[in-house]
Formats: C-alpha cells, sequence, structure tokens
C-alpha cells in the first residue's frame, strides 16, 4: 500500500501532478512510502487563480448559512476518516497512537466552534442621534494564504482554515513536503465535503518558492503562518510593501514553574507529558523546568526516573510512548544543541539522545534529555530546540522566577504550579505569555484566544479575536427623514 501512494494537489476543485518530483518517508524505518510534486511559484500561482475566481463567482462569500452547513459537514468528513488519519499520521508523522489521536480529534472540534461563528458574528447598528443610524458589517477580506507547519498538520491547518471560511474567505492552503502524503488526505476530505463550491479550498504541498509567492502576491490579502519566528519575520518583512493582514503563531519555550508547595506528582507527570507528545515538536513544548530551590533535588531525581523510562518506539508499536523525530537532520540537530549545552556548563542528569543500536537506529528516533543549566544566557534556555531536551533551572523567589522565565525572546505558553491561589495570579499576571496554565499543561480550547507575546507571535489563532485576521469592518452612515 506504502508504495502506491501519491500526493496530488487540490486546485479549483481539481486534482494536479505537478512539481519537482519528491519521495515521502517513514521517519520510523526511513522507508519510502509514496512520492509527490513539490508546488513551486507556478502551482501557488494557480491556486491563488482558483480562488479568486470561487470569492467573485461561488457565492461563498454572501452565504454564512451555507459557510455554517460545510463547516459542520467538512467536521463529519474529518471524523469518518478518524482512524485513516491517524494511521497515516502515525506512519509519515511518527506520532505514537496516543498522540496522533490527540491532533487528529481536534478538527472536528475547530471547525464545529467556526461553524458557530459563521452564523453568530455579525456586524451592530446603532442610532447615533436622532435622525442618524450607523452599521457597522463585517466582510471578508478575500483570499487567505494559509501555511502550517509538518508537526501537526490536521490540526494546524484547520486551526487557520476554519475561521478564514467561518468569515467568507477562500484559501489558498501550502502544507510542506515532510507530510505530503497526509496532506493528500486532508485535501481528499476537504474535496469530499458536500456542498463545498470548487476553488474555495485550494491546498498544495510546496515549499520555500510556493510560500513566497503566496506571501508576494498582491492578490492575498492576508497570511495566517504557524511555524517558526525566524520564518515568521522573513513572512512580515515581505508582506509588508502590501500592508497584509498577518496572523502569525511563531516560536516558542515554554517554562514550567514549580515552586515548593505544589503538587510535585502531579508537576513532574506534567513534565514529562509536555516534553514527549509529539516527541518534543510542539511549539508549546515544555522545554524549560525552573524549580524552586527546596524541591529541586527531588524533582530532578523523580523527572529522570521518569524520562529515562519512557518507551521510545514506532507508532506501530502498541508499547511505544514517543515516536520518532521528522527526519535525521532533526535528530542531528538536536543533538548538537545538547553538546552545545553540555560544553558551555550544563549538566546532563538524563543524556538521552540518538537511538544508533538496534532496529530503532534504521529511524530519527531520539530518547528524552534533561539538562540542568544555570546560566540563562545560554542557547538551549534562548533557542526554541523542537525536540525532546529539557532544561531544568533553580530559583528561590517568586520574581526570580518570573524573571528567568521573561528572560527570552518568546511568550508563547507558561505553565505554573503552586497550591497559593494569590501566587497563581500573582505569576499569571507577571509572565510573559498568551497562555498560562495553572497547575496544568496544554489546556487548549477553541473558545479562547491563543498566540504570544514578543517574538511569538501576531493576532490570535483562536477565540473570537482569530476571525480579525479574516475581516474587514465596513461602517455605513445613514441619514434618515
Amino acid at each position: 500500500m506504502a508504495n502506491e501512494m501519491k500526493a496530488l494537489h487540490l486546485i479549483g476543485g481539481e486534482w494536479l501532478d505537478a512539481g519537482e518530483p519528491g519521495e515521502s518517508f517513514n521517519p520510523a524505518t526511513g522507508d519510502v512510502i509514496g512520492t509527490y510534486g513539490l508546488a513551486g511559484a507556478v502551482e501557488a500561482e494557480r491556486a491563488i487563480s482558483a480562488a479568486g475566481k470561487a470569492f467573485k463567482e461561488s457565492g461563498w462569500k454572501d452565504d454564512h448559512r451555507l459557510r455554517a452547513s460545510v463547516l459542520n459537514a467538512m467536521a463529519d468528513a474529518f471524523e469518518a476518516r478518524f482512524d485513516e488519519l491517524v494511521a497515516l499520521t502515525g506512519l509519515e508523522n511518527g506520532k505514537v497512537n496516543f498522540h496522533a489521536q490527540i491532533e487528529i480529534g481536534i478538527a472536528p472540534q475547530t471547525l464545529r466552534y467556526n461553524a458557530a461563528l459563521a452564523l453568530t458574528e455579525a456586524g451592530r447598528a446603532a442610532e447615533r442621534e436622532p435622525g442618524q443610524i450607523s452599521l457597522t458589517l463585517k466582510q471578508p477580506v478575500g483570499i487567505a494564504g494559509i501555511i502550517a507547519p509538518w508537526n501537526s498538520p490536521c490540526a494546524l491547518v484547520t486551526r487557520s482554515l476554519a475561521p478564514a471560511l467561518a468569515a467568507g474567505c477562500t484559501a489558498v492552503v501550502m502544507l510542506p513536503y515532510q507530510t505530503a502524503q497526509l496532506n493528500h488526505l486532508i485535501a481528499q476530505i476537504i474535496a469530499s465535503t458536500k456542498g463545498l463550491p470548487p476553488g474555495v479550498v485550494n491546498l498544495i504541498t510546496g515549499g520555500k518558492e510556493a510560500g513566497e509567492a503566496i506571501v508576494a502576491s498582491p492578490k492575498v490579502p492576508t497570511i495566517s503562518f504557524t511555524g517558526s519566528t525566524a520564518t515568521g519575520r522573513a513572512i512580515a518583512a515581505n508582506a509588508a510593501p502590501l500592508v497584509k493582514r498577518l496572523g502569525l503563531e511563531l516560536g516558542g519555550k515554554t517554562p514550567l514553574i514549580v515552586f515548593d508547595d505544589a503538587d510535585l506528582d502531579a508537576a513532574v507527570g506534567a513534565a514529562v507529558a509536555a516534553l514527549t507528545v509529539f516527541s518534543g515538536q510542539f511549539c508549546m513544548t515544555g522545554s524549560r523546568l525552573l524549580v524552586q530551590r527546596g524541591v529541586a533535588d527531588k524533582v530532578a531525581q523523580a523527572l529522570g526516573e521518569a524520562l529515562s523510562a519512557v518507551r521510545v518506539g514506532p507508532a506501530a508499536e502498541p508499547s511505544s510512548e514517543m515516536g520518532p523525530l521528522i527526519d535525521k537532520a532533526s535528530v542531528q540537530r538536536v543533538d548538537r544543541m545538547v553538546e552545545a549545552a553540555i560544553d558551555a556548563g550544563a549538566r546532563a542528569i538524563v543524556r538521552g539522545g540518538p537511538v544508533t543500536e538496534g532496529a530503532l537506529a534504521k529511524g530519527a528516533f531520539y530518547r528524552p534529555t534533561l539538562l540542568e543549566v544555570t546560566d540563562n544566557a545560554d542557547e538551549i534556555i534562548q533557542r526554541e530546540v523542537f525536540g525532546p531536551v529539557l532544561a531544568m533551572q533553580v530559583f528561590d523567589t517568586e520574581d526570580e522566577a518570573v524573571s528567568m522565565a521573561n528572560d527570552t525572546e518568546y511568550g508563547l505558553a507558561a505553565s505554573v504550579w503552586s497550591r497559593d491561589l494569590n501566587r497563581q495570579v500573582r505569576m499569571a499576571r507577571a509572565l510573559d505569555a498568551g497562555t498560562v496554565w495553572i497547575n496544568g499543561w496544554a489546556a487548549l480550547s477553541d473558545q479562547f484566544e491563543e498566540g504570544g507575546f514578543k517574538q511569538s507571535g501576531l493576532g490570535r489563532m483562536r477565540g473570537l479575536a482569530v476571525l480579525e485576521d479574516f475581516i474587514e469592518h465596513k461602517h455605513i452612515s445613514f441619514v434618515t427623514s
């Protein structure tokens, strides 16, 4: 079955086999599982033209009931192929079954929430003074350019696509080659959605050239991007001459801050999950652990034992608790960062590292690593690793914890562990983070805004605020007699 898979682009309701040929791999084995064509500027422009035609001619932008109906039908379509999506996510993306189920389960929820927004988020009217009435209309901006990453393509595509469609936009979606076969399955599900006009959603597998064409096109007034901070900066710079709207969720360096009055068993369990979910390839990975000095040794010992016991293996193996990284290049990159941190003075509590022996050596496996770091300026603290590497730091006071946690360019999320309600509130207010969890981690909801402070992003990806990336507010003033 694997050798028969071939990923195509969905453009204008039709399937297109085009672009530079490439091969898809199973990161757990290195085996080829299919082929694809990498879209370039030509394919991107074709998708933009199809989206433009659909925006003008399909009636999509003017029919909020149709949009709601289609989004609900799309949710049904994703649910109907849940098992297939989970299996392919494990095969091509490397996620173990439980982690894949988490990701795939998010998509229908997001689609249904935005179906409700399509019906309920309208403009407003007011009589400013006798004889003068004002209306505010919410209108779609046009074509939405959506660029999502390989680490969670199903969840992150729908996170941007659903509100774009709810607002009345048409879309050009670009996903990367690392998940080309999964991209094709997502496109199949979208294309099969009852009531969706051709060209409203166009999905291509592309790279830098296609992405740059989407960002540079004057026909695409808004860009929704999830990925690295470096790429987000480049997109912002390239979009600036056209004054485009931008929704950017970028890198993160999530600190888990554990005070001496915390439930330590729960905190350690959460830290393990925060590091190993999606093999640490998650913008909200708990990659920093700040522990109050009085419990630091106890936490380090418990966490070291727990991380050493994590069962690394392929998605196809039921006992696997953490899958591979996306490819061997990522393994090498992560390990170079760990070696550099140790050379700079970090102490390896659990060294972990690449799996180089046995059957797993063929895959891109990396065992969890726990480092104790004393210098907040070290690269392992300041840069996103995108792998299962946890840097532990010790603090004494609450103010010191806040200072250390905030001392990076990132501000996507943070987690605080304490039984003191007043401290919980103080910390939540003081931390530079778009999301703060109290005695928990990764509790996300479509109803509440998600996004970053500082260099972690621009705008919000969930909640009511997400629609702002895709709508224009038009004021209409009436003078009545």
